[in-house]
């Protein structure tokens, strides 16, 4: 199995590297005396998002929240920055991102944490239909109260994680004043002053070999980078296999046109946005992007790969 990755290469910055939300987790910074106090506040934000936005446990706030459809709940102000963060990366994309998308991913299977789930079964999948919609969620922003429909299950999974790679990249600038990158599996985001020539960010389909042989090497001094796929996170059903990326318009996985898809934005949330978007698009994904001035690089299910906005071509650094 191949995963596509925005992974830090060597460079002149001090690093710890670690798993969290089911993913690799690392933290670079351009000051080595501050990794003590930055590893701190990456684990206290990862401990957070997830004790708030995790689906796979019972006791998160998100968890609690579906147990009471239909009602005005006062929410914690890191659910309701998640949430308002995915509605907002729901609107800005016409639904092609989209938080309700939480019943239709269970229905394909995955409805528990991956490590745990069984990745081959005789049974289908249960049948599909599109999702509720982002529109049907009341939040108040102020008040940070939230109505969530009977049968609107959310998962913030396409843009909780980015959230927390921007969260945690800001918060270890200002507290250190150095420079940090972090990298959440494909989601990379960088703040503070960055080390000279900018951080370098190998780009590829397969983990395994993304640091020694990458496709593509980008350099970015601010912002965020991120990577979606298909080819990630798999499983099969009758058969069939299946990922996470759901098109909330029919509420099955993404058709797998594009293999993998990396965007470069002005912070990782995003990215993250634009290139799961860009999955869900699939041919018209090079156009939405160029549209949208951003830059990006396309790899197709045979391999073909197509560069748009003056994201680096396989020659190219």
């Amino acid at each position: 199995m191949t995963t596509p990755v925005s992974t830090p290469v060597a460079g002149a910055a001090d690093r710890i590297v670690t798993t969290a939300l089911g993913t690799t987790a690392v933290l670079a910074v351009t000051d080595p005396e501050v990794l003590p106090t930055a590893e701190l506040i990456m684990r206290s934000e990862l401990a957070a998002i997830d004790a708030a936005c995790s689906r796979f446990r019972a006791d998160s706030e998100i968890s609690r929240l579906h147990e009471t459809p239909g009602v005005a709940v006062e929410i914690g102000p890191l659910l309701a920055e998640a949430l308002a963060v995915a509605l907002e990366a729901a609107e800005r994309t016409g639904g092609l991102v989209d938080p309700t998308v939480g019943a239709a991913v269970c229905g394909l299977g995955y409805d528990r944490d991956f490590a745990e789930l069984i990745l081959d079964e005789p049974a289908p999948p249960a049948p599909v239909v599109p999702v509720p919609g982002w529109w049907r969620v009341r939040l108040d922003v102020e008040t940070r109260t939230v109505v969530l429909p009977r049968g609107v299950h959310l998962d913030l999974g396409a843009t909780a994680k980015a959230l927390a790679a921007d969260r945690i990249a800001g918060s270890v600038a200002f507290a250190t004043g150095a420079g940090v990158l972090v990298s959440l599996g494909g989601d990379a985001a960088v703040a503070g002053p960055a080390p000279e020539g900018d951080w370098p960010i190998a780009v590829g389909d397969d983990h395994e070999r993304a640091l020694s042989a990458p496709d593509a090497v980008v350099t970015i001094g601010g912002g965020g980078l991120a990577s979606s796929g298909t080819t990630r996170r798999t499983w099969r059903r009758a058969g069939r296999t299946l990922h996470h990326i759901v098109d909330p318009r029919t509420g099955d996985a993404a058709r797998p046109y594009w293999r993998t898809v990396t965007v470069a934005a002005a912070n990782c949330v995003d990215a993250n946005t634009a290139s799961t978007a860009a999955i869900v698009l699939g041919p018209d994904a090079p156009g939405w992007l160029a549209d949208r001035d951003l830059p990006a690089r396309l790899v197709a299910a045979d391999g073909a790969v197509t560069a748009v906005a003056g994201f680096p071509t396989p020659t190219e650094r």
